[in-house]
């Protein structure tokens, strides 16, 4: 008789308890349960169990301690971690201390049978010695967003690799940041982190830039320069605004990748290519490739592991949070303390910011400088929103509380086609507008309908009118998390 496996679940909240043990039980396992830390080490001690799935902090002990010494005695028990303290430090350290698997609270539940029947097939993680990690209080990123959570556990992920990103998200967004986290944590932090941003070079320094140049290549190389890929060695370099690319410099990135070696401008020594290479990007790649100006085979090349960065009206939940943390930093570099209260924290999620974490991080910083009282009431946010939307045409007063009408809905579709047509005109862009226009509008409305069906897409296509496979093509060519949210 086949003996079924034995899942040890250790949890302080005992509805979770409740649901995993149903679910898990339905699906063929058995369960053994506990609120305490010292419990789940006895079992494992004691030789219990084929997989572990621990919460981080519990009455007794921390999961997170727990895993290297599991991880010591019973190096193949798979363990997987859940947290409600879902930051990028957690995800980081369960897979540098070992676990298989990170799940941030609340979870998904058929993810998680997916990974336990996973990790209950495949040989537990082997993952390098700890790194020293961050601080809570500095950590690159925050947000605990679903969206969020999906970046963290990628660059989780990522940490023990040297593959390719590509970043991509609005202006504003953060793409540097989630490029340092994935320098930071990742197994080349003993090296240089070197950024260049291809829109604030000029097109024929570009290719100087990247790879150097020698003395006497042109007009005014009275040296030998040193190039962002030799600044670069041994460490990560981050190509912003790979956009912008011209094309020649497009050819010469491209067969750096390909062969592992470039050469100076004016050089003949080919010298090896040892940096690992993060992109980011605020434009549709795709639509440049349909127009000509980059190269779909660097695209490929570069869009190893995509990373899309959600803008910030799309996480309005995280707003809080970030306000907060910004007021601190401001703080902490000098500035007078600041507190928002309940009603101007609300006021700050009914805002669009077109200029995302970067805007809202400005605003914190010019509150905390500017504003006489300690407390910054919601009188004061709804002026300075109400002044931004008035000089910031790129922001309509009362966009996001615009009336319930047609009316409103049409003048809306026209103001944001308008600017469409504007950047696809001054960036001398033909045949792109029909698909920038419905990438627009459609990315959206496949969120919401997903949000609303909390993930649940059989029910999302009926919703949209829509057959379920082109629902599924469409999540892809978008790059739509999707999630179904229990517990």
């Amino acid at each position: 008789m086949t003996t079924l496996p034995t899942i040890l679940i250790a949890d302080d909240d005992r509805s979770i308890r409740t649901v995993l043990t149903q679910a898990l039980g339905r699906s063929g396992y058995q369960v053994r349960t506990t609120s305490s830390a010292a419990t789940l080490w006895r079992w494992v001690e004691d030789g219990e169990g084929d997989l572990v799935i621990t919460d981080v902090v519990m009455p007794d002990g921390n999961g997170l301690d727990l895993i290297p010494r599991i991880k010591r005695i019973r190096p193949d028990l798979p363990v997987l971690v859940m947290s409600a303290q879902s930051t990028i430090l957690t995800a980081v350290q369960s897979t540098q201390r070992g676990a298989f698997e990170y799940l941030p609270k609340p979870f998904d539940l058929g993810e998680l049978l997916s990974v336990v029947d996973r990790a209950l097939k495949q040989p537990a993680m082997q993952v390098p010695k700890e790194g020293a990690g961050a601080p809570e209080e500095a950590l690159p990123l925050i947000g605990r967003a679903g969206s969020m959570q999906e970046i963290y556990r990628v660059i989780a992920r990522l940490t023990t690799t040297d593959l390719t990103v590509m970043i991509t998200g609005e202006s504003g967004s953060g793409k540097e940041l989630v490029a340092r986290a994935l320098h930071d944590y990742g197994r080349r932090r003993q090296g240089p982190f070197v950024a260049i941003n291809m829109a604030a070079i000029p097109r024929e320094l570009i290719e100087s830039e990247l790879f150097g140049h020698e003395r006497g290549a042109f007009t005014g190389a009275t040296n030998r320069h040193v190039g962002r890929f030799e600044q670069a060695a041994g460490g990560t370099l981050f190509l912003d605004e790979i956009g912008d690319m011209p094309p020649e410099a497009q050819t010469r990135l491209l067969r750096v990748l390909q062969e592992g070696e470039f050469t100076t401008v004016g050089g003949r020594q080919p010298i090896k290519a040892n940096a690992r290479i993060v992109a980011a990007t605020h434009r549709d790649l795709r639509v440049l490739i349909r127009s000509g100006q980059f190269r779909e085979d660097l695209f490929y090349r570069l869009n190893v592991v995509p990373i899309r960065l959600p803008p910030l009206r799309e996480r309005p939940g995280d707003i809080a949070l970030l306000a907060q943390h910004f007021l601190g930093r401001a703080q902490a570099e000098g500035l007078p303390a600041k507190t928002l209260t309940p009603e101007a924290m609300a006021k700050l999620a009914t805002y669009r910011w077109p200029g995302n974490v970067r805007e809202l991080e400005n605003l914190m910083r010019r509150f905390s400088a500017l504003v006489p009282q300690s407390v910054i009431t919601e009188e004061i946010v709804e002026a300075e929103l109400a002044d931004r939307a008035i000089h910031d045409p790129a922001v309509t007063p009362g966009a996001d509380a615009m009336p319930d009408t047609p009316q409103g809905v049409e003048r809306a579709i026209e103001r944001h086609v308008a600017r469409l047509l504007g950047e696809a005109r001054d960036a001398g862009e033909d045949g792109v507008l029909y698909d920038r226009v419905l990438a627009a509008f459609e990315e959206p409305l496949i969120r919401l309908v997903l949000g609303e069906t909390r993930g649940n897409q059989i029910r999302a296509a009926a919703m949209l009118g829509l057959n379920r496979n082109t629902l599924r093509k469409k999540i892809r060519e978008h790059d739509i998390g999707v999630t179904r949210r229990v517990g």
